[in-house]
């Protein structure tokens, strides 16, 4: 518990005086501020379980970690979505909707709201993202708790609407200590360098078979023909050879974004002459309940760009934004 500065004591004062609309005129030109300015991008992204919950999470260019909006309030037991407009749901003074409540504030000190102030970036496709700063979560759930410890001290129980809440922080707290302990044994033996393999070799091994499947056509003719319009070239079929750059575009654009270390894996299994030349298409190696699927969602989505972009570069720039290459590693959340 804190005293309030006078310094806090006056904008909490200066808040309070403002009329509704005047909350709103600022929460929008507050909005319009943050989107216009130059922020920080996600060079990560993805999920994790914590307390039988899916939690959004990104890494910014600057490292720091993010939980996004949605997955926080409802990790705390929040349903609320953004007020419209204002794409984060704070006051005036950026403090968070979940920390708003009066019988919290003898709970929360300077550094967390600090810390848990929105943070605005750029998604990895290029849209807009809020979220908080992931280390503000367990110390978000503390406050709740810190009342409820205050609550039942005082009066012996605690306010009917906040009980939902508390469960979500108590299962919170419970959550991260389990996983917490984990990780920490997981850093100390060294487990956790093993457990990235054998996670990247069973997200390969879901995609792709041991031999070499029956031959049947996978890439649509409009993937090859809209390659040829790019590049200016003249499209006279597939009884054509194409030229033997069209090989490298076709790793580059598939197999390279399709799943983290999939190209090399693929490589690695193919069956191989004693001259070294392969003895089949990448493709037969995937599987089919999985892997082809992929695939056939992945090619799509590339044909879609390449006939809504007039020039090469104009293509480039958006498979990279949109369908960027995973790499040879598993990007997990936690550990």
């Amino acid at each position: 518990m804190t005293d309030e500065n006078p310094k806090s004591k006056g904008g909490r004062a200066r808040a309070q005086a403002l009329t509704p609309e005047e909350r709103k005129a600022i929460a929008r030109r507050a909005a319009e501020a943050r989107w216009s300015a130059d922020l920080p991008e996600a060079y990560y992204e993805g999920e994790f379980d914590l307390a039988s919950a899916q939690l959004g999470c990104a890494v910014l260019e600057d490292d720091r970690r993010i939980i996004t909006q949605a997955s926080f309030l409802r990790s705390l037991g929040r349903a609320r979505s953004p007020k419209a407009g204002t794409g984060v749901l704070t006051t005036a003074d950026e403090k968070p909707f979940f920390l708003q409540a009066e019988v919290l504030q003898p709970f929360i000190d300077d550094e967390l709201l600090k810390i848990s102030k929105p943070v605005f970036y750029r998604t990895k496709g290029g849209g807009k993202g809020v979220g908080y700063n992931a280390i503000a979560l367990k110390r978000v759930a503390e406050v709740y708790l810190r009342f409820r410890d205050h609550s039942l001290e005082t009066s012996g129980k605690v306010p009917a609407r906040y009980e939902k809440m508390i469960r979500a922080a108590d299962m919170l707290i419970r959550g991260l200590a389990e996983v917490g302990i984990v990780a920490l044994v997981d850093e100390a033996t060294g487990y956790q360098d093993v457990r990235a393999r054998r996670a990247l070799q069973e997200v390969l091994d879901a995609f792709l078979l041991k031999e070499l499947a029956a031959w049947a056509k996978r890439f649509p003719d409009d993937f090859y023909k809209e390659i040829y319009r790019l590049r200016g070239w003249t499209w006279r079929g597939r009884g054509v050879n194409p030229p033997q750059v069209v090989a490298k575009y076709t790793t580059d654009f598939v197999y390279d974004r399709l799943a983290p270390g999939i190209t090399e894996e693929l490589q690695a299994r193919m069956p191989k002459s004693p001259s070294g030349a392969k003895k089949g298409k990448l493709h037969q190696l995937l599987s089919d309940d999985v892997g082809h699927p992929a695939l056939a969602q992945h090619l799509h989505a590339v044909i879609t760009l390449m006939k809504a972009s007039p020039d090469w570069d104009t293509f480039k720039l958006l498979l990279n934004r949109s369908l960027p290459k995973r790499g040879a590693t598993l990007e997990l959340p936690l550990g």
